[in-house]
């Protein structure tokens, strides 16, 4: 497939485009930018800084792609961002590069990002996620696979999400929220379990009667983190991935659970 630049794009010179590179009327795209093949920038989409974007991306109208961080420390150079395979940025996201030098805003496969949302400078995102319109994460925020947040969720800075967790909507979230969780309110505050997600994603009845179980201990039983960890190792069995992924989000917070 050749590629398909319209006439009124503007292109402008040193930016990189694969065969099969496919850009609409009254787009924009950066110096700096390298586009692989299979990627569509719609009209009057922006790609801009130094930004690396894998295959079979869509950027659509107005979306605006590697935009300077919002960061006051940002001092000059040439920060990145690293999009991934099959992404989807729906009409006014926006998506920033990082703010310091030889540091980059990383965003992985297939990612679905709705209209109007915002990933800023330093978040790291993982695959699959679904991010509804008007959500944003504010700097540093870490998302890991299969992420659902919902519509109008606003995540602090420097918080995590583990995988196969959810926010809900219009929530407010000031702390990391655990893999295979739903966390919901403002603050928001873990509710219950991502039942209908993992169901969705493929886990035996018996994974998600174990999720449960974390829960409980975590949330349920007057535990603090310390003990409920314990407990959770004692209890059920330590090659269980679920149990590693769970611990290791864990251990690794510092801002705490919601």
């Amino acid at each position: 497939m050749p590629t398909d630049i319209h006439p009124t794009a503007i292109i402008e010179p040193g930016a990189e485009l694969e065969e099969g590179v496919v850009v609409g009327a009254y787009a924009y795209i950066g110096a700096q930018v390298k586009i692989a093949k299979g990627t569509v920038v719609m009209h009057h989409a922006t790609v801009d800084g130094a930004t690396t974007m894998g295959e079979d991306n869509e950027v659509h109208p107005y979306a605006y792609v590697g935009g300077k961080t919002h960061d006051l420390k940002y001092r000059g150079g040439c920060p990145g961002l690293r999009v991934g395979n099959g992404n989807v940025f729906r009409e006014f996201t926006t998506v920033h590069c990082a703010t310091t030098e030889n540091t980059e805003t990383i965003v992985g496969d297939h990612n679905l990002i709705l209209a109007y949302s915002h990933i800023a400078h330093e978040c790291i995102v993982g695959n699959h996620l679904v991010m509804s319109s008007h959500a944003a994460l504010g700097g540093h925020v870490q998302l890991g696979d299969h992420v659902n947040v919902g519509w109008g969720a606003g995540l602090h800075q420097f918080c995590r999400v583990g995988d196969y967790a959810m926010v809900g909507a219009a929530s407010k979230v000031v702390q990391d929220v655990p893999p295979y969780m739903i966390a919901d309110g403002s603050p928001a505050m873990v509710r219950t379990t991502n039942k209908v997600g993992l169901e969705r994603a493929g886990f035996t009845p018996e994974d998600i009667n174990r999720v449960r179980r974390v829960f409980k201990m975590f949330y349920k039983e007057g535990l603090n983190r310390r003990q409920a960890a314990e407990k959770l190792s004692a209890e059920l069995p330590a090659d269980c991935e679920i149990v590693q992924t769970f611990l290791a989000f864990v251990q690794g917070s510092e801002r705490g659970l919601s």
